[in-house]
C-alpha cells in the first residue's frame, strides 16, 4: 500500500521530520498521525469533561426538592407498587 503527496511542501516536511529523527518515512509519517490521532482524542475527551461538569454545576444549581427517594419511590419508577 502506498500514499502518493502531491504537494511538495509536505513532501518535504515528511523528509525533514524523517531525517531529524533519523527514521523512515513511513515511520515519520506513523508517528506524526498517531500523535496527532492522540491531541485529538484528548481535546475531544476534555470537551467532554467540560460539558459534564457545566451539567453538574448546573444541576447543583438546583434547589434541593425535599422529596424523599426511598425503596418505595423507586418500586413506583419501576412499576413495582404493592
Amino acid at each position: 500500500m502506498s500514499i502518493y503527496i502531491k504537494d511538495p511542501a509536505t513532501d518535504k516536511a515528511v523528509r525533514e521530520l524523517a531525517r531529524l529523527r533519523g527514521v523512515s518515512l513511513t515511520e515519520a509519517i506513523r508517528d506524526a498521525v498517531e500523535q496527532r490521532i492522540g491531541e485529538e482524542r484528548a481535546q475531544q475527551n476534555q470537551d467532554f469533561l467540560k460539558k459534564i461538569h457545566e451539567l453538574q454545576d448546573r444541576l447543583a444549581s438546583y434547589p434541593p426538592s425535599g422529596n424523599k427517594a426511598d425503596k418505595a419511590f423507586y418500586d413506583w419508577l419501576s412499576g413495582e407498587e404493592d
